[in-house]
């Protein structure tokens, strides 16, 4: 499980996802996703709340319910009542779990982010404002000395 923080002083949120084997199994759009689908019943409605497509949705819902143990959200087709999702047990779990370590590194980089951002030059990360290419002048770096073919 290799777990990654980013945060920014310019968004004041720190996002973080716990990645298990190259796969992000859950993370800040997963756990939105999560949320969304519990506040409305539908995966459709928490795809638009997000501003995602619902075969965006979708496709996360079903990475999650095939990552974990048991799946995450349950889905009901269309019918009299018009289907919806809902989470199951495990996808509660999930969700309360992800937002507790989230809250909990929240925390973490607030006490000791200023500390880093004190180090850092505030112009650093920003593009060059210059668009012209170093070039070198002078005699070739000696790798390329040796490739070239002597004159006579």
């Amino acid at each position: 499980m290799k777990p990654i923080l980013s945060t920014s002083p310019l968004d004041e949120k720190t996002r973080f996802r716990v990645q298990i084997k190259h796969a992000v199994a859950i993370g800040p759009g997963k756990a939105d996703v999560l949320e969304g689908i519990a506040e409305t019943g539908s995966i459709a409605e928490a795809g638009r709340r997000l501003g995602m497509s619902y075969q965006r949705v979708w496709t996360l819902v079903a990475a999650m319910n095939a990552d974990f143990v048991e799946p995450l959200v349950q889905k009901q087709r269309g019918g009299v009542a018009g289907g919806g999702a809902q989470l199951t047990p495990t996808g509660v779990r999930v969700l309360e779990v992800y937002r507790a370590i989230e809250r909990d590194a929240e925390r973490a980089v607030a006490k000791r982010l200023p500390q880093l951002l004190s180090l850092i030059r505030p112009d650093a990360g920003k593009e060059s404002q210059s668009t012209s290419k170093e070039v070198k002048v002078g005699a070739p770096h000696e790798d390329e000395r040796r490739r070239t073919p002597k004159s006579a």
